[in-house]
Parts: C-alpha cells; sequence; structure tokens
C-alpha cells in the first residue's frame, strides 16, 4: 500500500508542476494555491467526511455499531482497545484519533457542507 500511495503522490506532484507558472514553486505551495491536498490528507477528509455521515445518521444499518459516541460538546468518539497491531489501521481508530483533535466548531457544524468547509479549512491549517 505504500508503494502505491508514493506512485500517486507522485503523479500528483508531477501534475500539478506542469501548470504553467507553477514550475519554480514547492510542491506544498503549488498544492495550497491550487486548493488541493496531498494523499494523505484527501484521505483523512474522506475518512471524517464519512465518520459524519455515519454519525448524523446517513448509514443506519450497514454502519450499526461502528461507534460508540457520548454527547458533550460535538459528538465525542470512543476508541476500542485492541491486543494485535493490525487492529490500529481499522478506519474507526484512525478516525477517532483525528476526531479528537478538530476544533470544536467543526465537530459541532449543523450540516454537512458546513463541515466539510470547517475541515478543509482546518486540515488547510496543518502542515
Amino acid at each position: 500500500m505504500v508503494g502505491l500511495q508514493a506512485m500517486l503522490e507522485r503523479v500528483q506532484r508531477r501534475a500539478t508542476k506542469l501548470i504553467r507558472g507553477m514550475e519554480h514553486l514547492s510542491y506544498e505551495k503549488r498544492l495550497r494555491q491550487l486548493g488541493l491536498f496531498n494523499l494523505e490528507k484527501r484521505r483523512l477528509r474522506g475518512d471524517l467526511i464519512a465518520a459524519v455521515q455515519h454519525l448524523k445518521g446517513a448509514y443506519t444499518k450497514s454502519g450499526e455499531g461502528l461507534f460508540t459516541k457520548a454527547r458533550r460538546n460535538g459528538f465525542t468518539l470512543k476508541e476500542g482497545r485492541f491486543r494485535s497491531d493490525i487492529r490500529k489501521k481499522f478506519f474507526t481508530v484512525k478516525v477517532v484519533k483525528h476526531w479528537h483533535r478538530l476544533p470544536i466548531e467543526v465537530v459541532d457544524a449543523p450540516s454537512l457542507e458546513i463541515f466539510e468547509a470547517r475541515l478543509d479549512r482546518a486540515l488547510s491549517n496543518l502542515v
């Protein structure tokens, strides 16, 4: 999987370099000017959006019991404990780790569209 990620990232790196006027910029600056994220952040963004959809009830039957949630300021997700290292890569574990790092205004977004816009701002502030 790491090899495929690196290959996809190289393709994006080369494609953004082909844009006239951006050849001299660093990869990170090109992405920022184009409003894009690197592959890792895009995957994280997709996972967090899927989690919000689940929490808002979009996946009622297929995702039942996916997260244990407690309602306080926004949704507080509980992370399961596992003995094997392979489970640390599970969707629920990856999402919970990053979910708790999000600003409260992102987590408390009233709609999916507002969540996505606020999430994009929060992710763009990450280095």
